[in-house]
């Protein structure tokens, strides 16, 4: 059976980015994302709801992410799911979901942030975490990366 683990979301940011360096001396910068839907009720009312996501990205696309962003200001990620499980402290079995991210694109202005693509004056800047490179990430805390995808392109 084929697999496919591809995640697209566009959000602002929830936090300031937080850039570590692995024992390998890989950036790995770590940040979260919200992700609003709205929609109409039955009712014809507004509704929203937001999904929260830990996002974390490796190598030169960690730098680049840490030093153009802030929290509030919109990003648009593609990357692939990861799945963490572990046994806290207290015993008790955690796990979380997160995302890996392969490519970003910076949307919004330079200035202030949070509109994502809504506003006016809207610009985008598309970064490929890839460029021909595959970076890795050996530690327990995160899995590799694995290679970026080749660019060519959206299939449908």
């Amino acid at each position: 059976m084929a697999n496919f683990n591809r995640v697209i979301l566009m959000g602002n940011l929830t936090r300031d980015p937080e850039l570590k360096y692995l024992p390998s001396n890989t950036a790995v910068c770590e940040f979260g994302m919200a992700v609003n839907r709205r929609w109409r009720d039955k009712d014809g009312n507004q509704k929203e709801d937001v999904c929260f996501v830990d996002c974390a990205a490796f190598g030169k696309s960690g730098e680049t992410i840490n030093q153009y962003m802030s929290k509030g200001r919109g990003l648009l990620i593609e990357g692939r799911l990861k799945f963490d499980s572990w046994t806290a402290q207290d015993g008790s079995k955690r796990s979380k979901l997160s995302v890996v991210v392969e490519n970003f694109t910076f949307v919004g202005g330079r200035e202030g942030g949070g509109q994502g693509g809504e506003g006016g004056g809207a610009r985008a800047e598309s970064w490929n975490s890839g460029a021909g490179r595959q970076e890795t990430a050996p530690s327990h805390e995160y899995a590799d990366p694995g290679p970026a995808p080749s660019g060519d392109g959206i299939p449908f």
